[in-house]
């Protein structure tokens, strides 16, 4: 908790925000619309969630939802309608009220990252789908985290294992669905550094190495049904047992204690 509260959250999620300005954020955004939408695309129902960390960078716009909401940290002059002012770990909304929750690396910029995916956990309902985004820490844009020497765009955020993710949810009661690891290209402006792009997707094309810049896991709550009841034993339904003689009675048993001669 401590530890969390050293970090400047909000000056993070306005470095990350004015990142995705640049030419390679502008390209990641896209990327993960892209994602978004062919795995979105193939749901359905009444409400969608979008916890992001700015509502200048909406995903799933185009989905099959009736009401689509969105929540933002911060309040800003310009939000407009449906957007919500919220933190991701304590949500606003009751518990089993969303079909869709979208975490747009929520737990690479969230001070209490396992709660988030809880509170996801608790507005979702019963085989509602979470879709979550996260930063890559294994490859070229973990390393580049790893030498960055301030805390400025994505070199902020935590690159928390797919693994360990991924379990977090099977502890919250998920089936995953799909892993993607996603866009091969190196974590540099410069366009002249990136024409090893095709190089690299035909290196991980097997997806032996997961070595893209994010991962994109849809995962599935499940539900439990209730084991039925056992029906309450009826007193003319019970065979009386005799209270002397063989255990199992004969033929010729009066239903006296005593066989008839």
């Amino acid at each position: 908790m401590g530890q969390a509260a050293e970090i400047d959250y909000t000056a993070r999620h306005q470095s990350f925000e004015d990142w995705f300005q640049t030419p390679l954020g502008r390209s990641l955004l896209a990327d993960q619309r892209a994602q978004v939408d062919r795995l979105a695309g193939k749901l359905t129902g009444a409400r969608q969630l979008h916890v992001a960390l700015s509502h200048r960078l909406p995903l799933a716009t185009g989905t099959d939802f009736s009401q689509r909401i969105l929540t933002t940290p911060t309040w800003q002059d310009d939000m407009p309608d449906g957007v919500a002012v919220s933190d991701a770990d304590e949500l606003p909304f009751p518990g089993d009220s969303m079909d869709l929750v979208i975490l747009h690396h929520t737990a690479d910029f969230s001070p209490y990252p396992h709660q988030a995916l809880r509170e996801a956990s608790r507005v979702l309902r019963g085989e509602g789908s979470i879709l979550l985004i996260g930063f890559n820490p294994v490859g070229l844009w973990g390393l580049r985290r790893l030498v960055s020497r301030h805390g400025a765009g994505p070199w902020g955020g935590r690159f928390l294992l797919k693994s360990r993710m991924e379990d977090w949810l099977r502890l919250l009661d998920f089936t995953i669905e799909s892993t993607d690891s996603c866009f091969f290209r190196t974590p540099l402006q410069s366009a002249a550094f990136n024409e090893s792009r095709g190089l690299v997707e035909r290196f991980c094309a097997n997806r032996l190495l997961p070595l893209g810049a994010y991962y994109c896991i849809l995962a599935k709550k499940r539900v439990y049904s209730r084991l039925p009841r056992k029906p309450a034993w009826r007193s003319q339904k019970v065979i009386p047992i005799p209270a002397r003689g063989a255990v199992g009675a004969s033929r010729g048993y009066s239903g006296k204690g005593y066989p008839e001669d």
